[in-house]
């Protein structure tokens, strides 16, 4: 591993100087759990790692009118322990709860899954169909940008030099909103998803048509991918098997599988069919619940 510079960050000045200062030199660390294995791997030379885990904003759980706040650096256990957003939000719950074992997420947050931007994350579909915001900062000053355009690629993203994100920001449920995600692996934890398949919808006040939806898909393109249209062929349908079943072939036809030692591009694409089936199914019932 080439040496480097270890920079505990007390604020985001700090941080944002630092990451400046060594441009692609340097990385933020949060949890480290992917960062540390590629830099074993030899994935990246740096000369300097800037550990933001003594910044307060990147730490901060907030859960309140706005919505839910998550500080980049915050272990996922804390959401997932925290009853009151497990209720609100089970969508993000899904993601965060399988991202690694018990070990890995105690220091693994959902910020660093985000950064890392690799096409089969488990958190990133179910921010994507929560709605939910990235909080950039850096030299140039704060702004967001929807979680839905900040991967670019495999391993790259919207954040330039001396950026970090800070936050990511979730708005409030609409009433009889209802999200859900769900995976394959080929083991039972700790594996990498062959697909990943988020869903939500809103109903309407009787529950008998959809209103809205969302699909965002893991795993099947370079990138997580929003699956329009298959979304948009809900809109006005009873939540039905039938409707999730032609959301589900529209939504294989939005994914771009590759062929690896994981997964065959016929075998993802089923899976793509059969996820957003189930995934919907379970947004459904639980929008049914959220009045």
């Amino acid at each position: 591993m080439h040496p480097f510079e270890y920079l505990p960050a007390r604020n985001l000045t700090e941080a944002i100087s630092a990451l400046a200062r060594h441009g692609d030199r340097a990385r933020a660390f949060a949890g480290g759990t992917d960062l540390l294995v590629q830099l074993r791997g030899g994935r990246y030379e740096l000369d300097a790692i800037v550990d933001l885990k003594r910044i307060p904003e990147v730490m901060e759980l907030r859960l309140d009118g706005d919505g839910l706040h998550i500080g980049a650096a915050l272990p996922c256990y804390r959401l997932y322990e925290d009853d009151s957003i497990a209720k609100v939000y089970p969508g993000i719950i899904d993601g965060a709860a399988v991202i690694g074992g018990t070990q890995i997420q105690s220091r693994a947050s959902l910020g660093g899954n985000l950064c890392n931007a690799t096409p089969s994350a488990d958190g990133i579909g179910p921010l994507i169909v929560h709605s939910a915001s990235a909080v950039i900062t850096g030299t140039e000053g704060t702004y967001s940008v929807p979680v839905a355009g900040f991967c670019t690629g495999p391993g790259t993203h919207v954040l330039r030099q001396g950026e970090v994100l800070m936050a990511i920001d979730v708005p409030t449920p609409a009433p009889h909103f209802g999200a859900a995600y769900q995976r394959f692996i080929p083991r039972n934890e700790m594996d990498i998803a062959v697909v990943g398949v988020a869903s939500s919808l809103v109903l309407n006040a009787t529950g008998d048509r959809i209103e809205s939806a969302m699909l965002a898909l893991a795993a099947v393109g370079p990138t997580p991918i929003v699956a329009a249209a298959a979304a948009e062929s809900l809109v006005g349908k009873a939540p039905t098997e039938e409707s999730f079943r032609e959301a589900g072939e529209l939504a294989a036809d939005a994914s771009s599988p590759i062929e690896d030692m994981r997964g065959t591009i016929e075998q993802r694409r089923e899976l793509t069919r059969v996820l957003t089936r189930r995934t919907l199914a379970q947004a459904a019932e639980r929008a049914a619940r959220n009045r």
